[in-house]
């Protein structure tokens, strides 16, 4: 498997997930399923089945995030030597030069994408645009609904 790349504070998330799931999720579904088996037939028993599924769904998770971890190739952006250009891991502020609005993106991997946080992933068009770019360009970004030009207002390495 290829080395997945994380920011430090994203590697951070992960573990604090993966150990959440070990110490509290897992114990909690484990007396969930034993007090479904004491009370019986387990044929029709609803609680043993929803704690069965819970159970499936934390080992998967559990298991996706110690593959991530173990493959991941921390990077931190402040210790970088790139000259303000914007990088993996950096957070970049632009502005949509036809509407104004300004928005700040955090650029990260694909695993630590969450475009409700403002972390795109660096392999989404408008990272992929801002990649190497420094305050003051200008980026186009093929968008859905057309071509979009944005200015790079910041750059910095939280």
């Amino acid at each position: 498997m290829s080395a997945i790349p994380l920011t430090t504070s994203g590697a951070e998330r992960l573990q604090k997930e993966l150990h959440r799931l070990k110490t509290i999720e897992r114990p909690e579904i484990i007396n969930a399923i034993a007090e479904a088996r004491a009370q019986g037939d387990l044929s029709e028993n609803a609680e043993y089945d929803a704690a069965r599924e819970r159970q499936a769904f934390v080992e998967g998770r559990i298991k996706e995030l110690e593959s991530t971890l173990s493959n991941a190739q921390i990077i931190d952006p402040s210790a970088l030597d790139v000259e303000g250009k914007a990088v993996f891991g950096a957070t970049v502020e632009i502005e949509d030069l036809e509407s104004g609005e300004r928005v700040t993106y955090q650029i990260v991997g694909d695993v630590e994408a969450d475009i409700r946080s403002n972390r795109i992933s660096v392999s989404s068009p408008v990272a992929r645009a801002l990649i190497g770019k420094s305050e003051g360009d200008v980026v186009e970004v093929q968008a859905p609904a057309g071509l979009r030009e944005y200015e790079v207002l910041t750059v910095s390495y939280i």
